[in-house]
This record gives C-alpha cells, sequence and structure tokens, in this order.
C-alpha cells in the first residue's frame, strides 16, 4: 500500500485497554469490571481493546458480557491472536502479570489456522459477529526472546495470511501488530499489508522510541497507531510498574524528574502522560487501562486538562523530551 489515507477509523482519542480486567496484577470482581466498563460507555468512550491472554479469557469474557447489552454498530472491538486457550483441568493458570483467570491453558501458536480459530474462540467468547480489529500479539523480542525472528516469519506466512483473508470476507474491518516493540511493526510493514499497530511501552512520556523510526512510515503509508500504556503500565500514574515489570530506580527517577517540572507548572504528570502521548499525528488513540469506575471520569478530565507551552519547553529544555517531539497545541 502505497497511499497515505487511512483505511480505518477509529474513535478516540480515549479508549479503554482490557489488560487490567484480566486481572492484571491483583483480582478484580465481575461487579467492579461491569461497572468499570459500565462507566466508560457512559463517558462516551467506544473503543474497546482485549486479548484471550488477558486472564486467560477473562477479560474477553467480561467485555462480551457488558457489551452484548450495547448495539453492535456504536463501538469500536479489538482483540489478539497469537495465543490458544486450551482446557486446563487443574484449574486456572496465572501467566505473567495475569494472576488469575478462567480454566484454560495457553498455547503459543502464529499458524494460519491457529489465528482462524483463535478469532473464532473470540467471537464466541465475546457474542459478536464481527471484529473491527485484530492484532498478532506479542510477536517481539520482549514477549518470545532470540527466537522472535523465527516467530515472526511463522507469522507473516501464517497468522498476517489467515487475518487478511477474514479483511476481505469482512470478518474483521482490518488487522495489524499488537506490540512493545517498533522493530516488527517496521518488518510487518516491509512484508504485509497491515492497517493498524497497537504499540505498548515505546510511546510515552519516558520512551518516544515508536515517533523516531516508526512513526513517520506510518503516516507515510496511512498505518494508524494506537497506544497502549501511556502511562508506562503505571509508573506515569503513581503505580510502582514500569513495562509490566516492577520499576527499576532508573525509572522512578526519572518519572521523579518529569514530576518536578509538574510541580512547578501546576500540570498533573498523569494528564501530561495522556495527552502526550495522543499528541502525535500518526496516533489515532489511546487506550489506558482500568480496574475501577472512578478511573475513567478522572482519565476524560485529565484529557481536557489546560496543559501551559512553558510546561512542554522544559521537558525539551531538561532534555526529558526530544526536541522535536510533538507536544498538544
Amino acid at each position: 500500500m502505497t497511499s497515505n489515507t487511512p483505511r480505518i477509523d477509529i474513535p478516540g482519542p480515549l479508549g479503554f485497554g482490557g489488560a487490567p480486567l484480566g486481572d492484571m496484577f491483583e483480582r478484580t470482581d465481575n461487579r467492579t469490571a461491569y461497572a468499570t466498563l459500565e462507566a466508560a460507555w457512559e463517558q462516551g468512550i467506544r473503543h474497546f481493546d482485549t486479548a484471550p491472554h488477558y486472564g486467560a479469557g477473562l477479560a474477553e469474557q467480561r467485555f462480551g458480557s457488558f457489551l452484548a447489552t450495547k448495539p453492535r454498530d456504536e463501538y469500536f472491538l479489538s482483540t489478539k491472536v497469537g495465543r490458544l486457550l486450551n482446557p486446563s483441568p487443574s484449574g486456572p493458570e496465572p501467566d505473567g502479570p495475569f494472576v488469575h483467570g478462567l480454566w484454560f491453558r495457553r498455547r503459543l501458536d502464529y499458524g494460519a489456522d491457529a489465528a482462524k480459530r483463535c478469532v473464532e474462540d473470540s467471537l464466541q467468547r465475546m457474542g459478536v459477529g464481527r471484529l473491527d480489529v485484530v492484532y498478532i500479539h506479542d510477536l517481539a523480542e520482549d514477549a518470545l526472546g532470540p527466537e522472535w525472528t523465527g516467530q515472526f516469519q511463522v507469522a507473516m506466512q501464517g497468522a498476517a495470511r489467515a487475518l487478511t483473508e477474514l479483511r476481505e470476507q469482512g470478518v474483521i474491518r482490518g488487522w495489524g501488530l499488537g506490540v512493545n516493540r517498533v522493530e516488527p511493526c517496521l518488518r510487518a510493514l516491509d512484508e504485509a499489508d497491515p492497517d493498524v499497530f497497537l504499540l505498548a511501552t515505546q510511546y510515552h512520556l519516558l520512551d518516544t522510541t515508536g515517533a523516531e523510526a516508526l512513526f513517520p512510515c506510518c503516516l507515510e503509508r496511512g498505518v494508524r497507531v494506537v497506544v497502549g500504556s501511556p502511562f508506562g503500565s503505571g509508573i506515569l500514574a503513581g503505580g510502582a510498574h514500569y513495562n509490566y515489570q516492577d520499576a527499576s530506580p532508573e525509572a522512578l527517577w526519572e518519572r521523579d524528574r518529569l514530576r518536578h517540572v509538574c510541580d512547578r507548572h501546576g500540570v498533573d504528570l498523569k494528564a501530561a502522560a495522556l495527552q502526550f502521548s495522543a499528541a502525535h499525528p500518526a496516533v489515532a488513540g489511546i487506550i489506558p487501562g482500568a480496574k475501577r469506575p472512578e478511573r475513567i471520569p478522572q482519565n476524560v478530565e485529565l484529557m481536557q486538562a489546560k496543559i501551559p507551552a512553558a510546561f512542554w519547553s522544559e521537558l525539551r529544555e531538561r532534555h526529558l523530551l526530544p526536541e522535536g517531539a510533538h507536544t498538544p497545541a
């Protein structure tokens, strides 16, 4: 594709990231999860992202139960492929940051048949007949280790082709990668025809890697970008995690440097984090996660908060942002 006209309209700028509702870091009861989704709907959020990996189907189950009460044409729904869920008779299988979930084991498979089965399983878990976007999940070195390049080739010959077929059939509107690294996105632009990337961990106030290499290519190709984890998986919102791990002393120090500038200008760091990640012209939306209903109106207010231009200028002067970084007008 050579046109720079985007093929997918993504409602934004603020969406809802579903990982916390898969019991990420701690368990959340169903009542709180549904109240959080209802708060998002009431605040006008219509972009919802989830994945089978999130609680081994738990997040998808919760999203589906909630969205069953809403008209299908009124929301944008994305999920992911790359992990098949097989029954686990011995009970839920904790995996990474997900401390609980449904009674399934995850099995990595980026092949074509597995991708089609993943999509069918997700449609059934959520009770919908079509998906807006499907991402190939975690196809990067941070998740797969050095063998990621071999798995990438499997995915390009398998999942990518299967999703292209499903796009042509109208089962999905588009596909892309849902990853934490820019390298596989750049390779996918060379080897396939993606519509959108979901990039977490490499475009927020502590890391602007995405803008330096990937975003210009996306603008040229008309590929949209959704920013996951604009709070750096919690550190920029007062949490103790950075990139889904315990925050290092170095990361906390950089966060505190940002806080000092915020204090001088009367700016909420959370507002700066959200607005910065949404400001780049390649970014169609951001999807901060939430597991409590009160966080949703807070995020909406943070997106509307006034931030003085002098604040962004000082971040550049102190080399806390690159000189050419896109910031809110």
